[in-house]
Parts: structure tokens; C-alpha cells; sequence
């Protein structure tokens, strides 16, 4: 009776008639009351989101394998420290953390989202080193910034770990496959004492969800691993707060960090050339077309500045959004046999800048899956599980089953593999991995050209996937190239029209283009295709904003804040329409929330620069641009406003050489040429200043502050007709009415002489 009703039971959670699956297993544990029974009870639950149910289902079990699915459990919940002590038991700190590399990759999520961040890089890479095609774990250690090289992360070592899986070396009896347990197990050092957590995450209840690396089909479910906990250490957490400037202000030296960076090293590109390049649609040699300079930001006049009148705009890490991350429909099977979904546990997807005037406005995106999908895409193989009894993370602890073949080949869900084809197979699928993983990574530390060359060396069947494409696509909205972005966004719209990778991002570029139509389209596909989508709300959220509603734009964007807690790139979009609101409290409260989730969501570092700007709290601001830039040093509009906060603080010096470098890196970025000549301007050194506008106008020959900034430069040196045509050029491009105000202003006071003029 027992083996018929686990037989029901998996069957029907192979087939996703989840309700039959748990009614079936009901009437199994009253009848078997055994911990076995209950895991498969509480993965029958999970598999129906409901997380709470499973919760309440293994709380007090020790059995390994009962405590990972109580972590994900708890994980699921938001409950992150009885997930933590799950998965490391304090009374028992010798033990080993259950489900190998599933269960390091689950604890390193666990470690990020509190904070300690050093213990999550050292568990991810334990997740890496134990299964190399744990891509996920690679993908939340770019989102770190502590990737190493893909080529190594991927080379000889992962490439002889995965066939010693697969390939029986020796006449000896041993299985073929040991389980996690057996063989994929390490010791975890203690790093708990080690991070301090310098900032409180709050308990957010949502179910969202990027799968967890484990199985949960059938008899896998029941794999045996270890019931040996693991050492555990404290956590202390306290509130995000930024540092007061006063000692700044004393003593010369920025505020101390918020954050610490690790600075990568430069990367290896020698990788392996996999097939041909592909030939696509997007082309990455041709630049499209420059934005107008209208789309750049119109620069306005603040505390007697020029500068951008409307704040950041959205950017995001490809968190990332948001994220980096494979499409949520595809599914990796690794050597342990376990199933590794590519949706997010966390918010972002690959982060950027955000200006609503000069620059992007982003979703990790870095950028993220529907998290509220559970488990949707955790499809049960029938060939797998026939033969789970081969598959190790089938296998309890101690089953010493062998395969019948000895040593020449291997059966691997229904299909025997030859030595050779383990080799070769395992050789192209590292070959494919090295690529993928190295244009991730050179994307999440904004080397986005070079990623784009990176990516152009894949094959053309797996360049024009669309995974792949949503990343290119991330990369033309980090150069601020908007045509080519959306070309890429609707390429991977095509390829795969179910996945919503990315979509935050696209709505954002056709906010910047200004595509209402487009815009409005894609945000009605979004919803139709998923409500529960925080990508979804956040192109509602943009047709709002572009339609100048920030009231309702907030309101969407909060509904995808809500879905998930963990969306960095959401938590940023209301920060940017609180801002436009002039609610500046909420706008830094929002900022500060997507830092919890995200410390390298440079564009909410941003967002609070230009808040600190626009209050005249020039030490604040310039410490916030400062930390965005240290994480996209490759930013030119960081860069000018860092430049603009150093000239407030009266460092003109420092101001101009960051002004410089901002023009280099990006030479048609109108702003910092702007701010330069500002800056001289006010140093008064207008012979310099006025060669620098007169460039400017060939980059932005309708922006009305040139021209004002002209006029103000000829008035100076008496010049009045000069002085007289510029001002009413500027008037001509119909500026906002704040800048026509004042250049009224200054034409009245045209014969006025400037010493009698200051004193008025």
C-alpha cells in the first residue's frame, strides 16, 4: 500500500495535478507516519506554493533532507534566520550542510539578503566548486562583484569534476554515483562571527521566489542526505543609515563607506570559441542613431546651478535586475541530477544609472522573473525519475546500488553515454558556459562593450535566445544606445514571447524614446501574460510616468514592490516618482530599500545624490555619487554630477578634471561639456568657457541653456549685442518656464553692470 501511494503521488506531481499529489500523501502519512512520507507531503505543498504549509509540515524534523525543505520553506516566507538554522544547526556544529551544492547556493541567498556579505561569496563558490554547472550561483556572485574569470570558474577543475560524476573509473564496486551526501560535501567554515551586518533586512512576507537549486520530483525529494547539521554564528544586524558629513566637513576626507566594493581584476577574454559568431539582427558595430539632446535631460537652473530639472531616471543593474539570469522556462540539469531554475530570489537583475534627463532609467535586473510562480517551471522528467535509483540526489545516504554497465558507459536518464561522449559533451557544455558566464560578468561590472563581444563568439542558436538577447539588449542601455536596446528587447520578445527577462528594462527605453504607443502595448502584453509579474507593473508604472502621472506611475510601482520585496529596481522606480512628487523623505526611504537588497544598485546611490543635491547638502551628495561611481566607474552622467557636488563644495579643481573624464567617456554626452563650461564660467575663465559651449552646440545645437550660459558669458565681457542674440536664441528653443523666467530676467538687466547686478 505504502509503495502504490508513493507511486500516485509522484506520478501526480509529474503530471502537475498537485491537489490528487497532496490528498494522496495525506492518506499516506496517516497511514505511514514516517519523516519520509512528510517530505514528500511538504514538497507537494511547496510545489503548490504554499510555502507556510510545508513550514508547518517539517518544523522540528532532523532529518537532512527535511531541513533543507524546511529552509526553502522558511526561505519562501521571508522567515531568513530559521532558514539559516535549518540549514546549520547550532547544537551540532560538525555537521554537514544537507543537499550539497543546493543547500550552499541556498545559504548563500540567505547570507545576502542579511547582509553578510563575505559568507555568501564564500558559499556560492562552495556551491560552484561542488557543482560547476551551478549556474545560478555564479550569476548572484556577478551580482556581488565577485566573480572570478569564467574561463577559470569553468576550465579544467569543473570540467573533470562533472565526469568523474558520470564516468566509473576503476573495476572496483563501487557506485557510479555517490550521493551529495557521499561525495559533493565539504566542510563549511563558520563566517557567520566573521560579517558583521552593517544594515537590519526587515521580514517581508512574499512568496516570491527564484527556484532554489533542488529536487523536489518524486522519489528525489526523499533523497537521503546527511541529517548532520552545521555550525552556525550570530548575526548582528543594524539599520541601514547613511554617515553624517560632519567629520567630513572638519577634517576634508569623504564620510566613511556604506558599503565595501571589491575591485575586480581585469578579465581574461582568451576563452574558447565556440561554432561560428552570429550573424543577428542586432548589429553591434553599427551605432545607432544618438538620443536627442532632449532625451540627455534639459538642464535646469538649481540654487543658482544649472543642472538636470527632474532627477534620476530608471536604470538598472541588469539588477539586474535584475537581475543576470536565465530565462525562468529553461531548466539545467546538473550532474548531481538535480534541477536548477533560472528565476530570481532576489531583486535586480544588472543595475545602471537612472536619469529621467541625461541618462537611463533601469530594472536587475537586474530583471526579474515572476518570482510569485513558485515552482511553475519545475517540470518532473518521467525518464529521469524511472531511474532515479542511478541518479545520486535519488539515492538515500549509504544505498550502495551499482549500475549493471562497469566502466564503459553510463546510463543517464534512459540514454547510455560512451566515455567519450561524457568527455566531449562535458568539453561543450564548459565551452558554453566560459562565454556566457564571462559576458555576464564583464555586464555586471559595466564593461558592456566588451560583453557584447563577448556574447557575439556564441553560436547562432544560443545567441538568439532569449536570455541571451535580454542581456544584449541590458548592455545597449548601459551605453545609453536606446535604438539598439529596444531592437535587442523586441529580438528576445520574439524568441521567447513567455518570458518576462528583462521587460522592466525595455519599458524603460521606450520610456526614454518617448514611444508612448509601444510602451502602452508592451505593458497590456505584460499584464495579460502575467499579473503577478513585478516586470509587469513596472511598464504600467512607465506609460504613467511618461504621461506625466507620477501619482498613479507610483502606485504600479509600488503593486511590483509588493509582489516582490526583494526587486531592487522596483523599490528604486517609486524613489524616482516620489522624487518627482518632491517627496524627498519617501524618495530616500525607497532608495535605501533597494541598498538593503542591493548594495550595488548604483542607480539608488544615485537617486539619493540628486535628492542631497537639490536640498544643497552638498558633503551627502557628493558621498552617494561617489559610492555609485565606484561601482560604475564607466558612467559619464555619475560622473558630472559628482563634478557638479565637487564645484558646490568649492574643490573647482577636482571638479573640472572629473568633468574631463566624464567627457572622454562619453563624448557625446552633452552634460559634463555643459557643467565644464559652467564651471569656468564661474572661475571666471570665459575665454575657455566660451570654446567649450561653442563645441557643445554641434552636440546640442537646440539646448536653450547653452545659448543662456552664452549670453551670460558675452554680458560679462560687455559684449551686450552678442550678449542680446544669444538670450533670445535661447528664448527661440522654447525652454521650460522656469529657465525662460530667468533669462527674461537677465535681459532686463542686460546694461546692468554685474558688481551693482550681484547686489540687487
Amino acid at each position: 500500500m505504502e509503495a502504490i501511494l508513493t507511486d500516485c503521488v509522484q506520478s501526480s506531481l509529474r503530471h502537475f495535478i498537485y491537489p490528487n499529489a497532496i490528498f494522496l500523501c495525506e492518506r499516506l502519512c496517516a497511514e505511514f507516519p514516517s519523516e519520509m512520507n512528510l517530505q514528500l507531503l511538504a514538497a507537494c505543498y511547496l510545489q503548490n506554493k504554499q510555502a507556510y504549509a510545508a513550514y508547518r509540515i517539517l518544523k522540528g524534523t532532523q532529518m537532512a533532507q527535511s531541513r533543507y525543505l524546511f529552509a526553502i520553506s522558511c526561505f519562501q516566507m521571508d522567515i531568513l534566520s530559521e532558514a539559516e538554522a535549518a540549514l546549520i544547526p547550532a547544537n551540532e556544529p560538525a555537521a554537514e550542510i544537507p543537499n550539497g551544492a543546493a543547500g550552499h547556493y541556498l545559504l548563500g541567498l540567505i547570507y545576502r539578503y542579511t547582509d553578510r556579505r563575505k559568507s555568501a561569496i564564500h558559499h556560492f563558490k562552495q556551491a560552484l566548486s561542488l557543482d560547476p554547472l551551478m549556474w545560478a550561483a555564479y550569476e548572484e556572485l556577478c551580482k556581488l562583484g565577485a566573480a572570478e574569470e569564467a574561463t577559470a570558474v569553468f576550465g579544467e577543475a569543473a570540467s573533470l569534476c562533472i565526469q568523474k560524476q558520470y564516468l566509473h573509473h576503476g573495476s572496483t564496486s563501487q557506485d557510479l554515483y555517490s550521493s551529495n551526501e557521499d561525495c559533493n560535501l565539504v566542510s563549511s567554515k563558520n563566517f557567520g562571527s566573521e560579517d558583521a551586518s552593517p544594515r537590519q533586512l526587515k521580514n517581508m512576507q512574499t512568496n516570491n521566489l527564484r527556484d532554489i537549486p533542488g529536487n523536489y520530483n518524486g522519489a528525489s525529494v526523499l533523497a537521503g542526505a546527511s541529517n548532520q547539521p552545521l555550525n552556525s554564528g550570530p548575526s548582528n544586524m543594524s539599520f541601514y543609515n547613511t554617515p553624517s558629513p560632519v567629520a567630513a566637513q572638519l577634517s576634508g576626507v569623504a564620510p566613511p563607506p556604506l558599503c565595501r566594493n571589491v575591485q575586480l581584476n581585469g578579465p581574461n577574454l582568451n576563452t574558447l570559441a565556440v561554432d561560428s559568431s552570429p550573424r543577428s539582427t542586432v548589429n553591434s558595430t553599427i551605432q545607432a542613431p544618438r538620443r536627442k539632446f532632449v532625451d540627455e535631460g534639459k538642464l535646469r537652473k538649481i540654487s543658482g546651478r544649472l543642472f538636470s530639472d527632474s532627477g534620476p531616471r530608471r536604470n538598472t543593474r541588469l539588477s539586474g535586475e535584475a537581475g543576470n539570469n536565465i530565462n525562468a522556462s529553461v531548466t539545467i540539469v546538473a550532474g548531481n541530477g538535480t534541477s536548477n531554475s533560472s528565476k530570481y530570489l532576489g531583486g535586480s537583475k544588472l543595475s545602471s544609472v537612472a536619469l529621467r534627463s541625461v541618462t537611463v532609467r533601469k530594472g536587475q535586473s537586474w530583471a526579474n522573473e515572476n518570482i510569485d510562480e513558485g515552482m511553475r517551471n519545475e517540470a518532473f522528467n518521467d525518464s529521469r525519475a524511472s531511474i532515479s535509483s542511478t541518479v545520486s540526489s535519488s539515492l538515500p545516504c549509504g544505498d550502495n546500488r551499482t549500475v549493471a554497465q562497469q566502466g564503459t558507459t553510463v546510463p543517464t536518464s534512459g540514454v547510455s553515454l560512451s566515455d567519450s561522449r561524457v568527455i566531449s559533451g562535458t568539453s561543450e557544455i564548459l565551452g558554453l558556459l566560459r562565454i556566457l558566464g564571462e559576458g555576464y560578468r564583464l555586464s555586471s561590472m559595466f564593461r558592456c562593450q566588451d560583453a557584447l563581444d563577448m556574447y557575439l563568439k556564441l553560436p547562432h542558436k544560443h545567441y538568439n535566445t532569449g536570455w541571451v538577447l535580454s542581456q544584449v539588449g541590458k548592455a545597449y542601455f548601459e551605453l545609453v544606445d536606446y535604438l539598439e536596446a529596444d531592437r535587442a528587447f523586441c529580438q528576445a520578445r520574439r524568441a521567447s514571447p513567455y518570458s518576462l527577462e528583462g521587460m522592466d528594462i525595455h519599458s524603460t527605453v521606450l520610456y526614454h524614446l518617448k514611444e508612448d504607443m509601444k510602451l502602452s502595448y508592451l505593458a497590456q502584453e505584460l499584464i495579460t501574460t502575467d499579473r503577478l509579474a513585478p516586470q509587469s507593473w513596472c511598464a504600467m508604472g512607465n506609460c504613467y510616468s511618461l504621461q506625466k502621472d507620477h501619482e498613479t506611475a507610483l502606485k504600479n510601482f509600488q503593486r511590483a514592490v509588493q509582489l516582490n520585496q526583494r526587486f531592487a529596481y522596483g523599490h528604486t522606480l517609486c524613489g524616482h516618482e516620489y522624487v518627482a512628487l518632491e517627496d524627498f523623505e519617501n524618495g530616500i526611504r525607497s532608495y535605501q530599500s533597494a541598498l538593503r537588497v542591493d548594495a550595488r544598485h548604483y542607480n539608488s546611490w544615485y537617486g539619493l545624490g540628486m535628492i542631497f543635491l537639490r536640498q544643497e547638502k552638498f558633503e551627502f551628495s557628493e558621498h552617494h555619487f561617489r559610492m555609485a561611481f565606484q561601482i560604475n566607474p564607466r558612467s559619464s552622467v555619475i560622473m558630472s554630477y559628482l563634478g557638479t557636488a565637487l564645484h558646490a563644495l568649492k574643490r573647482s579643481k577636482e571638479a573640472i578634471e572629473v568633468m574631463e573624464k566624464a567627457i572622454l567617456a562619453d563624448k557625446k554626452n552633452p552634460l559634463p561639456m555643459y557643467q565644464k563650461a559652467n564651471i569656468l564660467a564661474s572661475l571666471e575663465n570665459f575665454e575657455e568657457a566660451l570654446e567649450v559651449l561653442e563645441e557643445l552646440k554641434e552636440y546640442a545645437p537646440r539646448e536653450s541653456s547653452v545659448y543662456a550660459l552664452m549670453g551670460k558669458i558675452y554680458k560679462r565681457h560687455n559684449m551686450h549685442d552678442k550678449a542680446l542674440l544669444h538670450f533670445g536664441l535661447a528664448l527661440d528653443l522654447k525652454p521650460s518656464a522656469t529657465d525662460v523666467a530667468s533669462i527674461k530676467a537677465a535681459i532686463e538687466k542686460l546694461h546692468v553692470p554685474d558688481e551693482i547686478e550681484d547686489n540687487l
